[in-house]
This record gives structure tokens, C-alpha cells and sequence, in this order.
């Protein structure tokens, strides 16, 4: 098994992740460090920051957060920011966040210990569909949202084509729905920026058809069967 598959498979982190305690020297296989692309077996010792990661199989546990804003993404945060760890109740396992909102961004969010799965949905290549609602100050229109369906340019390159349509408008501001497959840093917030429109609030309501609902911020729940088969599915 690759080094960062089990490093995975173990609810250390995605596979993305585990390279990069790789990279970092974090890791050691029978004391050795490890590299890039190494195999491990049962009977190996394998440690992450000297730890001894066991091969035996665990548990794999699913959630899903209302994430509120004001909350970063990670595990642990070096500035002493509230992390979503931090919301986690007693009784929950070591899973860790899959993609991440920023510390602006609330709503849905995926939390495991199941590597592949986190992989799968976070990596580039998947392209799933993920829906904001966002608050936009002040009047929009449906023709205002052309350029930001069609792709707008951020960092030299342009965002793909995405869905985009008004829900609730008035002089104040304009709620629009808006669908991306990509997950550049802040792209939703940029887009808007792209086109001269300042978010006042985005929260994200469904990742495929998986729909946040019934949760108030700051609150989680295990998915469901149905919605694990669903998500790896994907």
C-alpha cells in the first residue's frame, strides 16, 4: 500500500495532505524517513511526528456541519482562531474537515476520517457541483450575472462556466444562488468582485445533492447510509 494511502486510510489526512507531511519529513517508516510513492505492509512501523500509526482497521465516521462563520477550516490554527474541531462534541472520533470554507463562509461542510472519500471529493479532476447562496449588496440583475455564468478572469486564468440565478431581490441587496465545480481560494467572493459586486454574506447549501437543512450553525450530524453511498458515489 502507498505511504499516503494509508496515511489516509488511518484518518491522518487526505492523500494531498499526507504527501506534504511526507515532504516535510513528518513521517518515518521502520524508523527511516519516508518519501514520495513508498510501499508499506502489515509489519511495518510507520510514525507521523513520532507517533506509531496502527495497521489495524478503524472505525470510518461521517458528518456533516453547519459551519458558521467566524471559523477556520483546519485542525489546529498557529493565530488561535476557533477551528471546527473546536465545535465537535464528545463521542466524535479524529476526522478532519474535507475542503474548506473560509473563515467568512458558513455552511455545509463534510467531516471523516475516510481519506479516500475526502480525496475524492476534494481533488481537482472531480469537479463536483457545489451551490452558494450568496448576499450581494445592493441591485442585481440576471444579465449582471453573464460574465460570472460564462467565466471570469481570476490569477490570469478563467473560471469555467457555472450556474448562476437570482432568488430574492430589493433596493438593500440580491440573494443569487450560484453553482461552481472549481474550488480556487475565495472564488465565489472574487467573482463577484470580478464584476464590481461585494459579498455580504455566502453560505454554501449543497455539495451535489447532498442539501444542508435542519442543522443551526454551529451544529452536526452523522450522514446517513444512504448519503455515504451517495458522496462515493460521486
Amino acid at each position: 500500500m502507498r505511504i499516503n494511502k494509508f496515511l489516509a486510510d488511518k484518518g491522518v489526512a487526505s492523500r494531498r495532505r499526507a504527501d506534504e507531511m511526507i515532504q516535510a519529513c513528518r513521517v518515518t517508516i521502520n524508523g527511516e524517513l519516508a518519501t514520495l510513492g513508498a510501499n508499506v505492509e502489515e509489519g511495518d512501523e510507520v510514525a507521523l511526528d513520532g507517533r506509531v500509526l496502527s495497521f489495524e482497521e478503524k472505525k470510518l465516521e461521517y458528518y456533516i456541519m453547519n459551519k458558521p462563520k467566524g471559523v477556520v477550516c483546519t485542525v489546529s490554527d498557529d493565530r488561535g482562531r476557533k477551528t471546527v474541531m473546536d465545535l465537535l462534541p464528545e463521542g466524535v472520533g479524529r476526522v478532519f474537515p474535507v475542503g474548506r470554507l473560509d473563515y467568512a463562509t458558513e455552511g455545509l461542510l463534510i467531516l471523516t476520517n475516510d481519506g479516500d472519500l475526502s480525496f475524492r471529493l476534494t481533488h481537482p479532476t472531480s469537479e463536483i457541483p457545489k451551490t452558494y447562496m450568496a448576499k450581494i449588496e445592493g441591485t442585481l440583475t440576471e444579465k449582471d450575472l453573464n460574465p460570472i455564468r460564462s467565466g471570469v478572469e481570476l490569477d490570469g486564468v478563467l473560471t469555467k462556466k457555472c450556474k448562476a440565478h437570482i432568488v430574492e431581490t430589493n433596493k438593500a441587496y440580491t440573494k443569487v444562488h450560484i453553482t461552481i465545480t472549481e474550488g480556487r481560494n475565495r472564488q465565489v467572493r472574487r467573482m463577484f468582485e470580478s464584476i464590481g459586486k461585494n459579498v455580504q454574506l455566502l453560505k454554501r447549501v449543497s455539495i451535489g445533492d447532498l442539501k444542508l437543512k435542519g442543522l443551526d450553525r454551529g451544529q452536526l450530524r452523522p450522514l446517513t447510509e444512504r448519503e455515504v453511498a451517495y458522496l462515493q458515489g460521486l
